[in-house]
């Protein structure tokens, strides 16, 4: 089984950055695929970002294209989410998630990713 934690949302201004980290437990997770979505509040949760399992293949919502980016560091078991150019609307909980499907590839589908994390809130301000 893959437990999944996120960190490193917070409070920021408008233009600023974070980073959010997404820590996983088991020796697989090099395996699998992992995404970041996010839910605003009164909103469907909506996919923000993806990577595959080596890293080599990452996708990206058109919303987040050219501000954010998906990165893995396998050895570390943990997949980091880089968000620069913060706007208000990128004010949700941020959840990262897997597909425990062995080198699957970046998946935008929500409904593929079996594991999820309890996720982070990120708040941007004007």
């Amino acid at each position: 089984q893959v437990q999944l934690v996120e960190s490193g949302g917070g409070l920021v201004q408008a233009g600023g950055s974070l980073r959010l980290s997404c820590a996983a437990s088991g020796r697989t997770f090099s395996r699998f695929t992992v995404g970041w979505f996010r839910q605003a509040p009164g909103k469907e949760r909506e996919f923000a970002a993806t990577i595959n399992f080596s890293g080599g293949n990452t996708r990206y919502a058109d919303s987040v294209k050219g501000r954010f980016t998906i990165s893995r560091d396998n050895a570390k078991n943990t997949v980091y989410l880089q968000m620069n150019s913060l706007k208000p609307e990128d004010t949700a909980v941020y959840y990262c998630a897997v597909v425990t499907k062995a080198y699957y590839s970046a998946s935008t589908r929500e409904y593929e990713y079996d594991t999820w994390g309890q996720g982070t809130q990120v708040t941007v301000s004007s």
